[in-house]
Order: C-alpha cells, then sequence, then structure tokens
C-alpha cells in the first residue's frame, strides 16, 4: 500500500454483506478505502445503485454508532444511502430502493 494510505477498517461483517448480495445476483463495490465519510459499499442491481453504510450489528449501539465523518457525509448528501447491521438488513434496503424506483418514488434513503 503507497506511503501515507491507510488501509481500511472494516466492520466484520462487510464480507458478509457482500457475499449475501452477490449470491443474490448483485454487483458490489467496496468504497471503505475511499474514507472521509463515504459510505462503504456501492450495490448495483437491475439498473439501480445503491450506497450502503454497513455497521456490525454485533456490536452494541454505541459501538455502530457513525463517525464524525460519516455523520457530515449523510447529511450533506442529497442521495440515497441506507444504515445496515447485517446481510438480511442490507438485502431488504437494495429491494426498497429498487421498488421505490420501480413505483417512481425515491425509497431507502435516511432513516
Amino acid at each position: 500500500m503507497p506511503r501515507g494510505v491507510q488501509r481500511p477498517r472494516l466492520d466484520a461483517n462487510h464480507k458478509a454483506v457482500e457475499a449475501h448480495l452477490v449470491a443474490h445476483g448483485m454487483s458490489f463495490l467496496s468504497l471503505a478505502a475511499v474514507g472521509r465519510g463515504c459510505p462503504d459499499a456501492l450495490v448495483g442491481y437491475l439498473g439501480v445503485n445503491v450506497l450502503l453504510e454497513i455497521k456490525d450489528g454485533a456490536k452494541s449501539p454505541s459501538r455502530r454508532a457513525l463517525t464524525e465523518d460519516e455523520g457530515k457525509f449523510r447529511d450533506k448528501w442529497r442521495g440515497q444511502c441506507a444504515l445496515v447491521t447485517s446481510p438480511d438488513e442490507a438485502l431488504a434496503a437494495v429491494k426498497r430502493v429498487i421498488a421505490g424506483r420501480v413505483n417512481g418514488v425515491l425509497a431507502g434513503g435516511k432513516p
């Protein structure tokens, strides 16, 4: 890794979320290395892109809270970004966004 570049810190369930979504026919691009509050993943399915912020649901609520940078990103981002804590939650979030796009409504945004 180039000097001065930090290795991304992945939540323990990041790979499980990826595997689950890929198994359901979705594209998964980890954005964890971007940093600066950028969501952890970009998921593509049926021509729609979905941003996911992945937190480890096994941790206490205080340990899975958004970082300051993540909070700033979500406050400023004008598009969809879903917060998920498990592979099944991630799948449901992507399906909500897809359903919203099919019905002409933006879905899966900020809780």
